[in-house]
C-alpha cells in the first residue's frame, strides 16, 4: 500500500511540474510571425535623375533636346507632411500592404516625386520649330540655351508613380542579438515593383498656353533594397533605397492634342517612412 500511495504522489508532483512548466512558458512573440498581417506607411523622398532626351513634337515642330538635366524639388522637414490638404506638396511616398506569408508581402503606393529640368542649361538638339532664335535660346556652336522664354519643363504635382510592388522581409534581430522583438525588431527588406505615370506636367513650350492637369503618360519599373525597425509591435521607421526606370512617350504640354513630349530616363529615390502593421 506504501509504494501504491507513493508511486500515486510522484505521478501527481510531476504532473503538477509539467502544467507549470507549460502555465509559465513564453507565448510566441506578435512579431514571430506576418502572414495575415497589413501594413501602411508615409513618408518623404528625395530624388536623382539620370540625364534624358526630350523630344517635342506639335503640327508645326519636331524637335529633340539631347542629354537635359534635372532635379527634385525638396520641401523639406515641413507640416505639409502632416496636413491633409497640402500632402502633395511635399515628394511623398504613400504605401499599403498585406502579408501572404511570413516573408512575403504584396502593397499598392503611390511615390509622388517631382522632376523640375535644370533652366538655362546648355544642350545640343535636333529638328526645327517656328520663330528660331526670337527666345534668345540661339548659342553660336549651333546649341540651345533653355531660357524661360524658349521652354520650362517640370513634373511637380507631381511625377506620380502609381506601382505594385512584390517584397520579401527578413528579421535580422538576432544579428545584434536584441532579446525582445516584440519591443524592438530590426528588419531587411527588398523588392521589385512596376505601375503606371501619372503625373501633372507644367510645361511652358514656345510661349504657348500649357496643358497642367493628370494625364497617363507612360509606365515605370523598380527595385528596392531597406531597413525595417520595428517598435511595441505595431509601429515601425522604414528606410529605403529604391532605383528604376521611367519611360513616359505621351506627355501633354499644350492644350493643342497634337502637341505632346516623351522622355526616358533612371531614378534615384531615397525614403525615410513612418508606418503600422496590424492583423483585421
Amino acid at each position: 500500500m506504501k509504494k501504491i500511495i507513493l508511486s500515486a504522489i510522484t505521478l501527481i508532483c510531476s504532473y503538477n511540474q509539467y502544467s507549470f512548466a507549460q502555465d509559465t512558458a513564453s507565448p510566441e512573440k506578435y512579431t514571430a510571425h506576418n502572414k495575415g498581417k497589413f501594413y501602411v506607411f508615409w513618408g518623404g523622398n528625395r530624388e536623382s535623375f539620370s540625364k534624358s532626351d526630350i523630344r517635342f513634337q506639335g503640327e508645326d515642330y519636331d524637335f529633340t533636346l539631347n542629354n537635359v538635366a534635372a532635379h527634385d524639388k525638396p520641401k523639406g522637414w515641413h507640416c505639409d507632411y502632416l496636413n491633409p490638404a497640402r500632402m502633395t506638396i511635399p515628394q511623398t511616398n504613400l504605401r499599403f500592404g498585406y502579408f501572404i506569408t511570413d516573408h512575403y508581402n504584396i502593397s499598392i503606393g503611390v511615390d509622388h516625386m517631382k522632376y523640375v529640368m535644370t533652366q538655362d542649361q546648355t544642350v545640343d538638339y535636333s529638328g526645327y520649330y517656328p520663330n528660331s532664335g526670337s527666345y534668345e535660346e540661339i548659342l553660336p556652336n549651333d546649341q540651345l540655351l533653355l531660357t524661360e522664354d524658349f521652354l520650362t519643363f517640370e513634373h511637380t504635382d507631381g511625377l506620380n508613380y502609381i506601382n505594385t510592388e512584390f517584397s520579401r522581409v527578413d528579421d535580422i534581430s538576432k544579428w545584434f542579438k536584441l532579446p525582445n522583438t516584440d519591443k524592438f525588431q530590426i528588419n531587411i527588406t527588398e523588392g521589385i515593383g512596376a505601375g503606371i505615370l501619372y503625373p501633372k506636367t507644367n510645361a511652358k513650350l514656345l510661349g504657348k498656353e500649357r496643358h497642367d492637369d493628370f494625364h497617363i503618360s507612360g509606365y515605370g519599373v523598380s527595385a528596392k533594397v531597406g531597413l525595417n525597425f520595428t517598435f511595441f509591435k505595431y509601429f515601425f521607421l522604414q528606410t529605403e533605397l529604391k532605383g528604376g526606370y521611367i519611360d513616359m512617350p505621351n506627355i501633354r504640354t499644350t492644350n493643342n492634342t497634337a502637341d505632346k513630349a516623351s522622355q526616358h530616363f533612371y531614378f534615384l529615390q531615397r525614403i525615410i517612412a513612418f508606418g503600422g502593421i496590424f492583423r483585421i
